[in-house]
């Protein structure tokens, strides 16, 4: 069996994105390839979004908004789009999903942690239906 991967994309890849990438891989333990990107990628990572994550201990301190590639999406399994629109390219035979959840750009931290505990919600339910 070979590992799935999986690609979160929303618009700047600096809040969603890459909640659910950091969630995703903290969770799946190795089992799942993880990625993230943007349409259009900010400059950093929203500091309300590192330290809701950090309260969990997962450290996005270190990442950086990465761009959306045709090559990205090609080789994922499951794409999951979140408020990028069209932006995201579609394969035929490709597993897509669109999460609507609200966008943590310019919110405090304690509007920030509601949105991650609902990606987390929705992250567990994917790695479950992927490692079953």
């Amino acid at each position: 069996m070979t590992t799935p991967e999986v690609l979160f994309v929303c618009v700047h890849n600096a809040g969603r994105s890459q909640m659910a990438a950091g969630l995703l891989h903290h969770h799946a333990c190795g089992r799942v390839l993880v990625r993230s990107a943007g349409s259009a990628p900010a400059d950093t990572i929203n500091p309300a979004v590192v330290a809701v994550m950090a309260e969990l201990g997962i450290d996005l301190s270190r990442e950086i908004p990465k761009p959306l590639t045709t090559q990205g999406v090609h080789s994922a399994d499951v794409v999951i789009t979140m408020g990028c629109g069209d932006a995201c390219p579609v394969f035929p035979g490709k597993r897509y999903l669109d999460w609507q959840l609200d966008d943590p750009a310019g919110l405090p931290v304690e509007q920030v942690r509601p949105i991650r505990d609902e990606i987390d919600r929705r992250v567990q339910a994917l790695l479950a239906d992927l490692v079953s």
